[in-house]
């Protein structure tokens, strides 16, 4: 069924699911035999159903990249949740630039969005879709449900943490409607479904329950690097209550620095290692790599959309770019849309001289000025995302078996990201943190960026707009930057002032609303409980 409207969504059951995503080695559902009375029968019907939340972070509907998708809009490509949420965080920021001139996608660039955005309404209306998913399966997993079928105890306790991933997944999208939309309808598994009205929960009362959902559940996933690729696992919750408490400040006026330092503690302890390459990362074949805490996987053959890493991939070539694009990016060719401003590339002025290998930038044929934001070849594209893969020699190549859908996974959690939440949680005050530790962590991240200690910094130079910078420029493009941007009161006014933020090429002070997108008017007409966010 088509959704485009969150109260709606609540009024009925959701009974279409889609094929079973990579590396879950589940069947599909055959969509004529599906019914709110079958469904949940068996393991197998759990795990099927468990497929369809993990995959609802990259694909768009039952049927491929084009064809039945989950929620109704004019272009089913543009629906996809990580896209969406790569949009939010990236657009609006000085990592992105945009050509393309869609309705309201400029407006993303200049920050002058309005209620009425459909790119608002496709990350508003992905994300309560994907929670309502989550409730069902979780209402459907229950001791008392459980009770109910003829299943044995061993599938029990493999349904069991299901469960547990299914409440992680649903706290993953509380958290990103948090972040990006404030105060927000609420319903769990625990509102029977029917005919009633969500009422409107505040950032800090979801702030509570989101932190408490990720408390009960931490003993029950499974252990780090113990679950099937891409599911997640106790260290994504650990990551995402680092993110909470990192966030604090911003979400519910608290100083949660010292339990931030605490989760980020976890997850170094459990393990995980820096990839002696950087670009590792983002280039075909990440799934093995020991820095990446939680991937969203995607799969150019079984899995196709042209969101997700498709979409990161494709976007950022054009210009020249297409003349080596097989053979370089691993797709046919390009969409010519996002690039850099002008700031961001200045991040990597090095005054020493060195190079900082993590400056991924195209600029054969692109102008370092953006004179015209709808003219690809202005501004320097970036390349950091690929669907190939070569060696540091060059002899070793690889590519996607797909050159229009991209194999490539997007790295949402990683330890790079950790290292730097440390030192900035440490730098911030927080208890338990160490400086000369935190100096270390960041030190061992740029020399991997510089390939040896000739960039190191000393103690005195790592300040918390160092560690701003630094997150810029080691996790651009990983859909990080506007909440960094946020915490650090730099994302609107005049602060800091980029190409083409507030619409105009020099840059200009933009409205604070800005710092929260508006719940879409369509869901405000259709549910008197919400109250829109201030300033819209």
């Amino acid at each position: 069924m088509k959704i485009k409207n969150y109260t709606i969504m609540l009024l009925i059951l959701v009974t279409l699911f889609s094929s079973c995503f990579k590396d879950l080695n589940t069947i599909p559902l055959d969509e004529d035999e599906v019914t709110s009375a079958n469904l949940f029968n068996n393991l197998g019907d759990y795990q099927q159903f468990l497929a369809k939340l993990y995959a609802g972070l990259v694909i768009t509907g039952q049927e491929g990249p084009a064809g039945l998708p989950d929620i109704n809009v004019a272009d089913e490509g543009f629906s996809s949740y990580l896209r969406q949420y790569w949009v939010h965080q990236e657009v609006p920021t000085d990592e992105v630039v945009v050509a393309w001139t869609d309705p309201g996608l400029p407006q993303y660039n200049f920050q002058q969005w309005t209620t009425s955005s459909d790119f608002a309404e496709m990350m508003y209306y992905r994300i309560f879709y994907q929670i309502t998913l989550c409730n069902e399966f979780i209402r459907n997993s229950s001791d008392e449900k459980l009770a109910e079928k003829e299943i044995s105890d061993t599938d029990i306790a493999v349904i069991k943490i299901y469960r547990y991933e299914a409440r992680l997944l649903r706290a993953l999208s509380y958290w990103h409607a948090l972040d990006l939309f404030g105060n927000v309808p609420f319903v769990t598994d625990q509102d029977e479904l029917g005919a009633f009205l969500p009422q409107q929960i505040n950032r800090a009362d979801l702030f509570t329950f989101i932190e408490a959902e990720l408390l009960d559940i931490e003993n029950g996933l499974i252990d780090p690097h113990q679950n099937d690729y891409g599911r997640m696992d106790k260290a994504s919750a650990w990551m995402i209550l680092a993110k909470l408490y990192l966030n604090a400040s911003v979400y519910i006026n608290q100083d949660k620095n010292t339990e931030c330092i605490t989760y980020c503690n976890k997850i170094i302890d459990a393990g995980y290692t820096l990839d002696s390459r950087y670009q590792n990362l983002f280039w075909l074949g990440n799934e093995t790599n020991p820095e990446i805490i939680f991937a969203i996987p995607n799969d150019g053959v079984n899995s196709k959309t042209y969101g997700g890493t498709t979409f990161i991939v494709s976007a950022a070539i054009g210009g020249s770019m297409n003349d080596i694009s097989p053979s370089v990016y691993g797709i046919g060719g390009g969409w010519g849309g996002h690039r850099a401003t002008p700031q961001f590339v200045n991040l990597f002025d090095d005054p020493t001289g060195l190079t900082d290998h993590r400056a991924m930038f195209y600029t054969n044929g692109q102008t370092f000025e953006i004179d015209d934001y709808a003219q690809f070849t202005n501004g320097y594209a970036i390349d950091k995302f690929r669907n190939s893969w070569i060696s540091e020699d060059g002899n070793d190549t690889l590519r996607g078996a797909d050159q229009t859908f991209v194999d490539t996974d997007f790295p949402l959690f990683r330890l790079g990201d950790v290292y730097l939440m440390y030192a900035e949680a440490t730098l911030r005050g927080g208890a338990g943190g160490d400086l000369t530790t935190a100096l270390g962590y960041v030190n061992d991240l740029r020399q991997r960026a510089y390939n040896d200690n000739a960039g190191n910094i000393s103690s005195s130079q790592l300040t918390l707009d160092f560690i701003l910078d630094e997150r810029g420029r080691e996790l651009y493009w990983e859909a990080q930057r506007r909440t960094d941007l946020i915490r650090f009161n730099k994302l609107t006014g005049s602060t800091y002032l980029w190409a083409w933020k507030g619409g105009v090429q020099e840059g200009t002070s933009t409205d604070e609303k800005y710092n929260l997108f508006p719940i879409p008017a369509s869901e405000i007409n259709a549910n008197p409980n919400l109250l829109q966010n201030t300033g819209y």
